[in-house]
């Protein structure tokens, strides 16, 4: 295994994580709701009037987050990841990974943080699911299928 220490980001990666924990704790404490992207996104699906607004604003800042930091942060602090994949394959895996989101009823940020977090054993077991299958597919990539 070879790691690529030019892009090992271990404090923004820390920083990000206490980002994402923070904000799933206040989105409970103050709207009694769990921050899963999947259940947010999905309670689109079927639109009622009372519940619309805060889901779109939810979205507006996921799309414009990055870009705002893009804006103002430093360059040192900027890093663009490179995704050694086709358009194909990167349309596969969204498609595959909604799928798992639906079939798991929710997400790796509704269950792996916010279920995790809950002691739900419901969640445990879906982290494990992702986790296991993410394991899987980068092994069967990169050492059967490209390997030949």
């Amino acid at each position: 295994m070879l790691i690529d220490w030019l892009h090992f980001t271990p404090w923004q990666s820390l920083a990000g994580g206490v980002f994402i924990g923070v904000a799933s704790s206040l989105f409970i404490l103050l709207n009694g709701r769990i921050l899963g992207i999947s259940g947010i996104i999905g309670g689109l699906l079927p639109l009622k009037k009372n519940d619309i607004s805060w889901r779109m604003t939810f979205l507006l800042g996921m799309l414009t987050a990055p870009t705002a930091f893009y804006v103002l942060a430093p360059t040192s602090l900027i890093f663009i990841p490179r995704i050694h994949a086709d358009n194909g394959s990167i349309l596969i895996a969204g498609l595959l990974v909604g799928l798992g989101t639906r079939y798991a009823l929710g997400c790796t940020s509704g269950h792996g943080v916010c279920g995790l977090s809950r002691l739900s054993p419901r969640s445990l077991v879906a982290t494990i699911s992702f986790m296991a299958t993410g394991f899987l597919t980068v092994f069967l990539l990169r050492h059967v299928f490209i390997a030949q």
